[in-house]
C-alpha cells in the first residue's frame, strides 16, 4: 500500500495485537538524520500504533557497518522512546540459522541475533535511498542485522563475505529472516554513494507499507529503482538455478 506522508497513520495488522514481542529494524547506521536514517517521527508513529492495540514488548535493533556501538547513534537521532528496549547487534547473542532454500544463492547459513528468533512480529523500516544506482529498500535494510564481528573472524573477513555477491546475499537473507512487514519512508528520496550524509534528496511524499517483498517490488516499479535482488528472489522461488 502507498500512503501520502502527511496522511500516514500506522494501523497494525491483527497479528500485532496477539504478539508478545515486536521487533523493529530501522536504518540507523550513521549519525546523519533523515533521509540518511529512519526518522524519529516515523518510528514514533509505528510505536504509537503498536501501543494502541498491544502491550507487547517492543525492541528496536540495529548494527553498524564497522561494528562500532549503535547506542550513541540512537541518542543522536533522538530514539528515546519510553518502554522500548534499544538493542545493538554487537551486544546480542548470535546464533547460526540455516538458509531454507534447497540451493542457496550464496550463503547456506547466517549468523543473526537470537532476539530475532524470539520475536513474534518483525518490521523493517527504512528511508528510501539509492546508493551507487541501487535501491536500499526494506529487504536490503536487513543486512546490518548480520554481526560484522562474527564475519570478520572467517578467512577474508567481511569483504570476502560480501564478495559472494551482495544481491545474492540479500536474496538469501530474505528467505532466512522471516520479516512480516516492510515500511519504506519515501517522503524524500536520497541519492548517494557510500556516504549518505553527502547525498542529494528529492521530495517524493510517499510511504510504502506491506509485505517486505511486495513493498520493495512496488517501490522499485513505481519509482524506477534498480533492485536486482528482487529478480533473484523470483528465480529462487521458482526453483530456477541462478548460477
Amino acid at each position: 500500500m502507498i500512503f501520502e506522508t502527511e496522511k500516514f497513520v500506522f494501523d497494525p495488522p491483527p497479528a500485532v495485537s496477539v504478539a508478545r514481542r515486536v521487533l523493529i529494524k530501522p536504518d540507523a547506521g550513521t549519525l546523519s538524520p533523515y533521509p540518511a536514517t529512519t526518522s524519529r517521527e516515523l518510528l514514533a508513529t509505528i510505536i504509537e500504533g503498536i501501543r494502541r492495540v498491544s502491550d507487547a514488548d517492543i525492541i528496536v535493533l540495529e548494527g553498524t557497518v564497522d561494528g562500532s556501538p549503535v547506542t550513541p547513534i540512537y541518542s543522536k537521532l533522538g530514539y528515546d522512546f519510553p518502554r522500548v528496549l534499544m538493542l545493538d547487534v554487537k551486544d546480542c547473542i548470535w546464533v547460526e540459522v540455516d538458509n531454507p532454500l534447497p540451493k542457496p544463492l550464496a550463503v547456506p547459513a547466517f549468523w543473526i541475533p537470537n532476539v530475532i528468533l524470539s520475536s513474534d512480529y518483525l518490521i523493517s523500516v527504512t528511508p528510501l535511498k539509492i546508493s551507487r544506482g541501487k535501491g536500499k529498500l526494506s529487504i536490503p535494510n536487513l543486512m546490518s542485522l548480520l554481526p560484522i564481528q562474527k564475519y570478520s573472524e572467517v578467512e577474508g573477513g567481511w569483504e570476502a563475505f560480501c564478495a559472494l555477491g551482495i544481491d545474492k546475499i540479500i536474496a538469501d537473507l530474505y528467505f532466512t529472516l522471516p520479516f512480516d512487514m516492510g515500511i519504506i519512508e519515501a517522503d524524500q528520496e536520497l541519492i548517494c554513494d557510500d556516504k549518505p550524509s553527502k547525498g542529494k534528496s528529492e521530495k517524493i511524499g510517499k510511504i510504502f507499507i506491506g509485505d517486505p517483498l511486495q513493498v520493495d517490488k512496488e517501490a522499485s516499479e513505481t519509482l524506477g529503482i534498480k533492485a536486482d535482488y528482487l529478480h533473484l528472489i523470483k528465480l529462487a522461488e521458482s526453483g530456477i538455478d541462478t548460477i
